[in-house]
């Protein structure tokens, strides 16, 4: 027993502390807020009463992930800023749902996305394609988060392995939801958004004011030369070699969007090694940073566990002001984490040496303790607060994850599918069991993922999204002549081929399959695989009009009614509830 619990030695009371309030503050209000979920409505959409400003909150909490808190540091600190396109996509993606999709999907009111698509092509089987495509995004969404849980640990507890840690936290989240659904987790993750806002930036401005401000680390990191940092200021370790810092780092298209060709060139006999990466570096680095820009941009407004969050608002109108909002809250946030990322270049290089758990993906955690070689037990409490922080994001996440994933099996599966007569209280039921089953299977796939970086991970779940929910949802909702043959065959071809694309670079990342002989010889196919959007989202598009085209008899014969549902004013009282049971309900409730 004393062995089995060896790590608790070394833990920091500190980060111990706030990280053990940050887990049971949340198990708090999940129980609270479980008391006032009763009926399904409640555990599916929130009983569409969320307010702007809270809905507004918790899509933040929900949205900024450990790749959001954790992975846009980790990966500024060992890629440089070309990978600020990360949070400058996820943030503009949100313009996307504003303008096009956020008002016309809740007008529709449905439950889950799955029941737009039968809704507005009467096509049950519809439904079925919809439901594997909610459960392949979110599973691979899941991963990063378990990496983030998993890091998070590690570092807390020193001797804990890293799948402890993911099994662990994804068991408190798992229980979480499974007692109050969305509206139990609604106030949980707006409660979070603010707890991360606060872990992200205090630690910044405590740092910068101890070490230097910002533009003087940025100057030092982008030098063309890489001295030795002088870290005996710290006393912490021997004099360690900074990181590269040519001007490449610096540039819009360096080391991220490179390596392909970087391997490539290396196979090649080195007389030709220069040549080669002066002919092809800027052209598929180009080519790697505009697929990138359009998974992440399509892909936000592609999420199912973000879109399921409109159908809380209590209107489109609700809905459209939540999410400009949410522009504003995240994009707020993404002011600091790159800042993380460029003093960690000067002040922790030795990360670069690590990989997995205790590579950069960890710098937001470690980064603030090295205050406490010159103001004692400062630098913990600093470090104590930013582990809260990442607690709140990989748990928020994850709870949105759980929700949507689940409510796709209960609500979709089960309630419609297998059981469309099933009582209420069954579904409730069957909601609570598949949480359970959903979060086993995310603890699984999560344990097998600890040397793929967070932010890579979560690109890749943006790119299925962008291949195959982006274009359902924004054809269906503004070009009346897509057939339900269009729409399935469309997002099958993008979302399966983007699927396939990501399921071999992680096989091959991870080193189960051993790819890399073809990919230096072939660093185009390695790109077009690594970040299919660039072709899998025209493919898809493409496929939804000539298929669409072909069979133009096909179209729903109500489809000028529901085009109207869709963008008619609600003052003209058109607005329709897909789900009716809601209000069944809350009326039965009422009596």
């Amino acid at each position: 027993m004393t062995a089995s619990f060896a790590f608790l030695g070394g833990v920091d009371p500190w980060i111990f502390t706030f990280s053990f309030i940050t887990v049971v503050v949340t198990i708090g209000m999940g129980f609270w807020s479980a008391r006032r979920s009763k009926t399904a409505s409640d555990f599916f959409v929130a009983g569409r009463s969320v307010s702007v400003g809270w809905n507004a909150s918790a899509i933040s909490g929900e949205y900024l992930s450990a790749a959001s808190f954790m992975g846009v540091a980790g990966m500024v600190m060992s890629s440089g800023y070309d990978a600020l396109w990360y949070p400058v996509c996820y943030a503009c993606g949100y313009l996307f749902l504003l303008l096009f999709i956020a008002g016309p999907l809740r007008r529709f009111g449905a439950y889950t996305i799955p029941d737009f698509a039968e809704g507005r092509y009467d096509s049950p089987v519809f439904r079925k394609i919809a439901v594997v495509f909610v459960l392949f995004i979110g599973f691979f969404y899941t991963m990063p988060q378990m990496k983030g849980a998993g890091v998070t640990l590690a570092y807390i507890f020193p001797g804990m392995p890293y799948w402890g840690g993911v099994v662990l936290v994804g068991a408190v989240i798992t229980f979480n939801v499974a007692l109050g659904g969305m509206k139990g987790i609604t106030l949980v993750q707006a409660f979070q958004y603010w707890a991360k806002m606060f872990a992200i930036s205090v630690p910044v401005f405590v740092l910068m004011a101890v070490f230097g401000f910002y533009n003087g680390h940025l100057a030092e990191t982008s030098a063309p030369t890489s001295p030795a940092v002088d870290v005996a200021s710290v006393a912490r370790k021997p004099l360690v070699e900074k990181a590269p810092t040519d001007a490449s780092w610096i540039s819009p298209f360096g080391p991220l969007t490179t390596k392909a060709v970087t391997a490539a060139a290396a196979a090649r006999p080195a007389e030709e090694r220069a040549a080669f990466l002066a002919e092809h570096q800027r052209s598929y680095s180009l080519l790697y940073t505009y697929s990138l820009i359009m998974a992440l941009v399509c892909g936000t407004a592609g999420l199912p566990h973000i879109l399921v969050r409109f159908y809380t608002n209590p209107d489109g109108v609700a809905a459209k002001r939540t999410t400009m909002w949410v522009m504003i809250l995240i994009g707020v946030f993404y002011v600091f984490p790159p800042i993380f990322g460029v003093l960690g270049r000067n002040l922790l290089p030795e990360l670069y040496a690590a990989t997995g758990a205790k590579g950069t993906d960890k710098i937001v955690l470690e980064l603030p303790r090295i205050i406490n070689e010159r103001y004692g037990v400062w630098g913990s409490v600093m470090s104590g607060i930013t582990c809260a922080g990442a607690f709140a994001a990989f748990m928020s996440t994850f709870s949105g994850l759980l929700v949507s994933m689940t409510g796709a099996l209960a609500h979709d599966v089960y309630g419609r599918m297998l059981r469309p007569h099933a009582k209420p209280a069954e579904r409730l039921l069957a909601f609570k069991v598949s949480a359970v089953v959903v979060g086993a299977v995310a603890i699984i796939l999560g344990t097998g993922v600890e040397q793929l970086q967070i932010n890579f991970m979560v690109g890749q779940a943006f790119a299925i999204a962008a291949a195959s929910y982006f274009p359902l949802l924004f054809m269906s909702v503004w070009w009346r002549g897509m057939t339900m043959k269009g729409a399935a065959t469309g997002m099958l071809g993008g979302g399966l081929a983007a699927l396939a694309c990501t399921t071999v670079i992680n096989l091959s990342d991870l080193k189960k399959v051993d790819l890399n002989a073809f990919w230096a010889a072939h660093p185009l196919a390695r790109i077009l695989c690594e970040q299919p959007a660039i072709w899998t989202v025209p493919l898809a598009i493409g496929l939804m009009i000539v298929v669409s085209k072909l069979t133009a008899e096909q179209v729903p014969a109500d489809i000028r009614m529901k085009m109207l549902v869709l963008h008619a004013p609600e003052t003209l009282g058109l607005k329709q509830e897909y789900i009716q049971e809601h209000i069944q309900e809350h009326i039965g409730a009422s009596h």
